[in-house]
């Protein structure tokens, strides 16, 4: 359980608040903050909020989204990656994570070429306000608007082109597990000291939804366990982050969902 961390969006219905005190009666010692979490209050308030509640925030979700045909867009969307990274800080997020976007209307390559130029872009920032950057590479079905950035491979080749201590890697075993490399990849990215954060969930079958009808871990297809071994093994040491979209579970009442959460976390790291 030292290592559990579950992103705020997985228990969706709960209010910051509530989230707060349920994990931290539950013994779930770490979160990681999504942005619609805090729209309602702001990030001072929601900071003053998780200082007091004494558990890890360990990352903030989701800056990104570079990519667009129109060059003002593109400058917008780099004002607001860096409004984020003001609000990661205020928040205490050592990290932010980036779902980096990608355009239809152009090539991937051009629109690996633009998050390229946006990550230079907010760089500099990242680096005043204390805050890494994580790419997080996601499956190719999410290629046409979502990411562009769809293997560990292409991810790791960004985050060192860059040779930056403020950017690395976000491992998501959802969008990743199916990579005949991943085990070799994962290992270069440690190698490279890029690992910054490792999201797990699991894959349903049959899925009814390719974004919103993610699984408990150990009830889906995605070798979890051994995708962990090979990312503790490339000398990770940070948390392991439940990470899960469902209108499922959304639905379901929360306080069995979190329990069900923790049971399955267990099942899994118990034995390891």
């Amino acid at each position: 359980m030292d290592r559990l961390c579950i992103h705020s969006i997985t228990n969706k219905p709960w209010r910051l608040d509530t989230l707060i005190d349920k994990y931290s009666v539950s013994g779930v010692p770490a979160l990681t903050v999504w942005e619609d979490a805090i729209k309602d209050m702001g990030a001072k308030k929601a900071g003053d909020m998780l200082a007091k509640s004494g558990l890890d925030i360990v990352s903030y979700a989701r800056g990104g989204f570079f990519p667009d045909l129109n060059k003002a867009k593109r400058e917008e969307n780099i004002d607001k990656n860096k409004r984020m990274l003001e609000d990661a800080s205020i928040l205490g997020a050592p990290l932010m994570v980036l779902v980096c976007g990608a355009d239809p209307g152009q090539s991937l390559q051009q629109s690996r070429d633009q998050i390229r130029s946006g990550i230079e872009a907010i760089l500099p920032t990242a680096a005043d306000v204390g805050v890494k950057l994580a790419i997080e590479p996601l499956h190719p079905m999410y290629a046409d608007t979502r990411s562009a950035i769809n293997t560990l491979s292409i991810a790791n080749d960004m985050a060192e082109y860059f040779h930056s201590e403020w950017i690395g890697v976000a491992i998501d075993v959802y969008h990743l597990w199916w990579d005949p490399q991943l085990k070799e990849q994962i290992q270069r990215c440690g190698k490279s000291g890029n690992l910054l954060a490792f999201h797990i969930c699991d894959w349903n079958v049959p899925t009814e939804d390719l974004l919103l009808d993610r699984e408990l871990m150990g009830r889906g297809c995605i070798p979890v366990k051994e995708i962990s071994r090979w990312v503790d093994e490339a000398g990770f040491k940070g948390f392991r982050e439940v990470e899960i979209f469902s209108n499922r579970y959304w639905n379901s009442d929360q306080d069995i969902f979190l329990r069900d959460i923790i049971a399955a976390y267990n099942e899994i790291y118990d034995k390891s």
